[in-house]
């Protein structure tokens, strides 16, 4: 079933505001992918973006999709066959580090919601021609981080930015307090260190403290 851009981006919104934080996740072992799912959103982080980095990770979304509660996506996707592994695997939603024509009418004809990536002027405007209002703005750090995201709301107000990539619980408030910004997504809620040694506790910690994160 195909999804139109204005479709992609009432879903995608309403995904952006369900909590503050989405977690980027990098899984590398498929048993990880339940308890720490359970975690998220046991600490009050529900939609979950599993990066396609690893060889397992689209096995990590078919599991987490099991998970109750749990929202599923795909990031770093970058081809049409990516959207369609994803969508096989039970991914809700789709994120792109950038976007391309093919890549977009892939999603659309597909039926994945996409927050497709943008990092300038330009390219969000390119987006925003396209029909999409709500962007992922990445690298965000790098990019220009919150001054960034403040000017550019000034001539594009109708833009509304998910900030990834160098995102921090330090850093997270100067972006959530932009009116263009809907949530941050972050790593930091799940480090490799309490993902090898099992520690859900932790992380279940780490997403509560980022589920309060605020301006």
């Amino acid at each position: 079933m195909s999804i139109t851009p204005e479709e992609a981006c009432v879903a995608s919104e309403k995904l952006c505001r369900t909590a503050p934080v989405i977690p980027v996740l990098t899984v590398t072992e498929v048993a990880h992918a339940a308890p720490l799912a359970e975690a998220l959103v046991k600490g009050g982080l529900p939609v979950l973006e599993v990066t396609l980095r690893t060889p397992c990770a689209l096995e990590v979304i078919a599991e987490m999709a099991q998970v109750a509660g749990g929202i599923p996506g795909a990031g770093t996707l970058l081809t049409p066959q990516d959207v369609e592994n994803a969508l096989k695997a039970g991914a809700k939603f789709g994120v792109s580090p950038g976007a391309t024509d093919k890549l977009l009418d892939a999603a659309e004809e597909m039926g994945l919601p996409m927050l497709p990536g943008a990092a300038s002027a330009s390219e969000a405007m390119r987006l925003l021609e396209r029909g999409y209002r709500v962007q992922k703005f990445f690298p965000a750090e790098a990019a220009g981080g919150a001054p960034f995201l403040k000017s550019i709301g000034a001539p594009i107000p109708q833009i509304l930015f998910c900030p990834t990539g160098g995102v921090s619980p330090t850093n997270a408030p100067d972006y959530l307090k932009l009116p263009n910004v809907a949530c941050v997504g972050g790593s930091w809620v799940a480090p490799a260190d309490k993902l090898e040694s099992g520690d859900w506790g932790g992380i279940e910690g780490l997403a509560r403290a980022a589920a309060t994160l605020s301006a």
